[in-house]
């Protein structure tokens, strides 16, 4: 089993996900069923096809969560190298062409969200910060080309 490590506050938030689609959407998704079906002729019912596919699809994301909840372990903070970005470090990059500045978090897949800055360990930048120290400089291939940058700071 490949763990799936994080934070634990992306741990609370995945538990916090599964529950809410566990305990409450399951039960609107099925009231929704039962009203639809009350309605008449099922073959030609709009709204219980819709009903059932977002069951189907409410389903299909609750596999997905309790997969990922069974392999979540949280990192522990106090065992963290800080010399080095590692998962959970912040990473503060300086890409060397156009001197843009950027703050990123290194996150699991699970809590990757690019609109607050938390970046997948997984993706070619956060694949390309692994292990690098401040002052370091490092050339990552990503869709657009090669880019590099310079590693101005590591926070925890």
């Amino acid at each position: 089993m490949e763990y799936l490590y994080m934070s634990q506050e992306g741990y609370d938030e995945l538990k916090e996900k599964l529950d809410y689609l566990k305990n409450v959407k399951r039960k609107e998704i099925s009231n929704d069923i039962a009203v639809a079906r009350d309605k008449g002729d099922l073959s030609e019912n709009a709204e219980y096809h819709a009903a059932k596919e977002e069951q189907s699809l409410i389903e299909t994301k609750i596999v997905e969560l309790e997969d990922s909840f069974a392999r979540a372990r949280v990192m522990d903070r106090s065992k963290i190298d800080t010399t080095k970005a590692i998962m959970l470090s912040k990473v503060k990059i300086r890409n060397t062409k156009n001197n843009f500045e950027v703050i990123y978090q290194l996150v699991s897949h699970a809590e990757a969200d690019v609109k607050a800055k938390k970046i997948s360990i997984d993706s070619p930048i956060g694949k390309g910060l692994l292990g690098t120290e401040i002052g370091d400089k490092v050339k990552i291939d990503v869709p657009a080309g090669e880019m590099e940058f310079e590693i101005l700071d590591i926070e925890f």
